[in-house]
């Protein structure tokens, strides 16, 4: 197993949600590398390392909110999944939406998953928890 910390893309505008999120990789075993991006545009920056992103790193996994400004998570998804050098990172919409449409939405253009946020503070910690120990330590990720 590397040792190299995983780097996670984290697309949120809720600075309560960005920091339970944060929290919950910190009580984390594994390490782990969170960058944070509160737009569509900032995301789409970042991946293509644009304006103040010209160094970013190419992330491992993307947590991806679907309620955003500027573009909105399914416009985020589908850029990087019509993007030859993106579409292999794994992006995980994390949503307060159980809308079906956006559900659908997401999966036609190939989220990897969609996890409903929980609005228990706990609740939402160990759904973060549970992300990581899928993606992070049971699957294996692309080295592209």
């Amino acid at each position: 197993m590397s040792t190299k910390p995983a780097h996670i893309l984290l697309v949120e505008d809720n600075e309560g949600d960005i920091i339970l999120t944060l929290e919950a990789f910190e009580e984390s075993k594994l390490k782990t590398e969170i960058s944070i991006a509160r737009n569509g545009q900032e995301a789409l920056d970042f991946l293509y390392r644009k304006n103040e992103f010209t160094k970013a790193k190419r992330p491992d996994l993307i947590l991806l909110d679907i309620n955003i400004p500027i573009f909105n998570g399914h416009e985020v998804l589908s850029q990087i999944k019509d993007d030859e050098e993106l579409k292999s990172i794994p992006v995980i919409m994390l949503t307060t939406s159980s809308n079906q449409k956006d559900i659908d939405e997401a999966y036609k253009q190939y989220c990897n998953s969609y996890v409903k946020k929980p609005l228990d503070m706990n609740e939402f910690l160990k759904a973060i928890i549970k992300i990581e120990e899928f993606w992070l330590q049971l699957t294996t990720l692309s080295n592209k």
